[in-house]
């Protein structure tokens, strides 16, 4: 391992090392070219991770690693702590890594432009996506070294960075395959990313956040699979999460699907599968013997004493859960007592606390309580970490909004600017299309004014009688076209149009209507997502209207009877009158899901009944003196 690190220096000029904050475009001076022997090694280690171990020792210890430059000094630290990782070692040249992170950093926001004399602008293009993945494969290994520091907030930090250096430079990450130094593993990257993502919020047992992650894997994992059984685990976890949200359908419907995908039963894959497939049955109701069979067999096959305590404290529970408090004691002091979990630690001794309480041993039931008190700092210090994760995962989610709001406008500017160089050609080709059309227009002319010349006295030659007879004939023809002209005036005049048939049939209640089919408004999203939906000042006034003219003044009347309600309240009725939910209203309206629900309320308040604001109000539309 030393040799490696010996071997790998980063050069002593390096702008990482000396502070200066924009090193030099790498194209200007020959730079940013992947040394060829880091290059097949990487290539290598996506397949064979020991093999490339070995063969980056060979490279540190050879001349060649003292003369890399700047980017492949750099790139070589990087593989390192790949290399390091994959190989099950801790990360020891964390201080080169991040002086990598610091200058892979700079490449991508000095993204070198394309300029004549720097070689072809293709080649430019594919340096800038190589340095791009390199930056985020960089900041993936920084988590990884904080998560070996257990600084998980600051590992899915990095996490999260790593996807947003992705996303921002491979909008089309799912179908595009990578850069031209590794054409196939941004998928995958992107896969073992998201999976670390959602092993993080599952350990701190965070499910939505968790289940977003593992489901974002899953897509990337059937593009660029990350192992023969990746995508089985992917299902097994998302069926976990699901059984500990108790959303069964979700989770029977994972842990099926895992099966199919899954390559051999010799594995950890399998073992987690079958321990939660075990704990689903027991929460759905099946067999307690059953459930705690399988989980006992799994806890046997392994020879990882982790991995086992993870399994007795799964058993432990469900025999706490079923009051056989002997069994439970069995398993529970087992992870009480080797488990460095602190979350399955304090489960345990939870556990243990109350078995010990029923069975009257205070003084091993306070032992255990004992534990709980004296470590009162590591639930709060964990409330906090949830928190940070939390407040980590929502801004994520924001920025992912705000690209994609930013991606929509940029396609929309696109097509307005291929729109306007569209229409700008066809004005171009119009105009030259008129004036060639004048040109040949002016030609004709010349030619029939001469023929008009050389006819001239022929024309007088013409007989007065046959002449007498066109003109006749021509003018009945003006007259026939005169009357022709009078008749399809009279016929085209504009005819009034006729009022809707039903409040329903008015243009703003459809207008309204599709809005709702259209949009399929959920309550449990922010209402500001729907602006493009929203309802106008204008459109209010109309729908309002349309109820006072279909239903006897509706409005005048419905304010008469109760004065209690609002102008407000008055237009929300119209709302509801349509049959709409308190979802589409918020939605319509721009007002918070919560305080339309309170509104309706209030208005339900206000007419005394418990009847849905929707059949309420048609009864007094259609003439019933009061609700």
């Amino acid at each position: 391992m030393m040799a490696v690190l010996v071997g790998c220096k980063t050069p002593p000029d390096s702008p990482a090392l000396t502070g200066t904050p924009n090193p030099p475009d790498p194209l200007s001076k020959g730079e940013g070219t992947a040394h060829m022997a880091l290059e097949n090694i990487d290539s290598l280690m996506w397949k064979e991770p020991d093999s490339a171990l070995a063969v980056m020792m060979e490279f540190a210890g050879s001349p060649k690693a003292d003369s890399l430059d700047a980017y492949n000094g750099h790139y070589c630290q990087l593989l390192v702590s790949e290399l390091l990782y994959k190989n099950d070692y801790g990360q020891s040249n964390r201080t080169e890594l991040l002086q990598a992170i610091g200058y892979f950093d700079s490449l991508v926001r000095q993204a070198p432009p394309l300029k004549g004399g720097q070689g072809d602008s293709k080649t430019i293009s594919n340096q800038n996506h190589t340095i791009a993945f390199l930056d985020a494969r960089a900041h993936y290994m920084n988590g990884v070294g904080y998560y070996e520091r257990d600084s998980v907030v600051a590992a899915c930090g990095e996490y999260l960075k790593a996807l947003e250096i992705v996303e921002t430079h491979f909008p089309n990450v799912e179908t595009r395959r990578a850069t031209s130094l590794q054409p196939n593993h941004l998928p995958r990257f992107m896969a073992l990313t998201y999976g670390r993502l959602g092993d993080l919020f599952s350990g701190q047992f965070m499910q939505e956040p968790a289940i977003v992650c593992y489901k974002n894997s899953l897509v990337f994992s059937k593009i660029e699979p990350t192992s023969a059984n990746g995508i089985a685990n992917l299902m097994s976890h998302l069926g976990n999460q699901y059984s500990i949200l108790q959303q069964m359908d979700s989770a029977g419907y994972y842990f099926n699907e895992a099966f199919k995908y899954l390559a051999d039963t010799n594995n950890l894959a399998y073992r987690d599968l079958i321990s939660g497939l075990a704990l689903y049955n027991y929460y759905s109701g099946k067999s307690v013997e059953s459930a705690v069979s399988d989980l006992k067999r799994m806890a046997t096959q392994t020879k990882d004493e982790d991995e086992r305590l993870t399994r007795f404290f799964t058993i432990g529970s469900i025999y706490f859960e079923i009051r056989q408090f002997d069994s439970a004691m069995v398993y529970l002091t087992r992870v009480f007592e080797n488990k460095d979990n602190v979350v399955m630690k304090r489960g345990a001794a939870r556990s243990l606390r109350d078995i010990f309480q029923v069975k009257g041993d205070t003084l091993k039931a306070t032992q255990y309580a004992r534990y709980q008190v004296e470590n009162p700092a590591l639930e709060a210090e964990s409330n906090r970490q949830v928190s940070q994760l939390n407040d980590l995962f929502q801004q994520h989610l924001q920025w992912e909004q705000e690209r994609a709001e930013a991606e929509r406008q940029q396609a929309a500017k696109l097509r307005r600017n291929r729109m306007i160089v569209v229409v700008s050609v066809l004005v171009v080709v119009a105009a030259l299309l008129a004036w060639l059309f004048y040109k040949r227009k002016m030609q004709q002319q010349r030619d029939e004014a001469s023929q008009q010349m050389e006819a001239v006295q022929e024309a007088h030659r013409l007989e007065k009688a046959s002449m007498s007879g066109r003109l006749k004939k021509s003018n009945q023809e003006l007259r026939e076209l005169k009357d022709q002209m009078r008749q399809q005036a009279g016929n085209g005049a504009p005819k009034q149009e006729a009022q809707a048939v039903s409040f329903n049939d008015e243009p703003i209640c459809r207008l309204i209507m599709e809005r709702v089919n259209e949009g399929q408004f959920k309550a449990q999203m922010d209402c500001k997502l729907y602006q493009d939906y929203a309802l106008g000042k204008e459109q209010v006034m109309a729908l309002r209207e349309a109820a006072d003219r279909h239903f006897n003044q509706f409005t005048v009347r419905l304010a008469k009877a109760y004065p209690n309600l609002t102008k407000g309240d008055l237009d929300y009725c119209c709302l509801y009158l349509l049959g709409l939910s308190d979802a589409d209203v918020s939605a319509l309206m721009q007002r918070a899901y919560n305080t339309v629900s309170e509104r309706s309320r209030k208005i339900k308040t206000i007419f005394g009944t418990e009847e849905p604001l929707s059949v309420a109000l048609m009864s007094f539309a259609n003439g019933s003196a009061s609700i």
